[in-house]
């Protein structure tokens, strides 16, 4: 699993023009599901995102998590994060979970995350053509995999 993690002062989705999901003071995350990744990934992935200090403290200085702040979260999902672009031009997608995978796991992370916050969580439409709109925060964006975890 990847996700692109964005500290966002507001984002939103829309779809057919029409505004979806919209946060305030949050993270904003674009989530790759990969066709090997397991319940363990997803698992590390969102306890990664939720604890992850990126927001500032009274100090000006990282030091405070999204349940620490109880910031609002919006996850898209984003198979072109696992785009293979070692041939030509044309992008593969052969490392992204099938739809029938990926949907599955990709409510399942909403729902886990809900718990996990104890909040809403908002998301986007999988599959659907989406227009993602952000305010980026600092900025703040940071790239996790759950297959190289540094």
């Amino acid at each position: 699993m990847k996700v692109v993690i964005q500290r966002v002062k507001e984002a939103s989705v829309s779809i057919d023009g029409k505004c979806h999901s919209k946060i305030a003071n949050g993270l904003l995350v674009l989530l790759g599901i990969a066709v090997d990744d397991t319940e363990e990934d997803s698992d590390w992935i969102l306890r990664k995102i939720v604890n992850l200090r990126i927001f500032n403290d009274s100090n000006g200085v990282m030091n405070k998590s999204l349940v620490d702040l109880g910031g609002d979260l919006l996850v898209v999902s984003q198979f072109t994060l696992y785009a293979s672009t070692k041939k030509g031009n044309r992008p593969s997608y052969i490392q992204s979970a099938k739809p029938e995978v990926a949907i599955s796991t990709y409510n399942n992370f909403l729902s886990k995350a809900k718990a996990v916050l104890n909040k809403a969580v908002y998301s986007g439409i999988f599959g659907a053509d989406m227009q993602v709109h952000l305010v980026n925060d600092g900025p703040v964006t940071i790239i996790v995999d759950s297959k190289h975890r540094e």
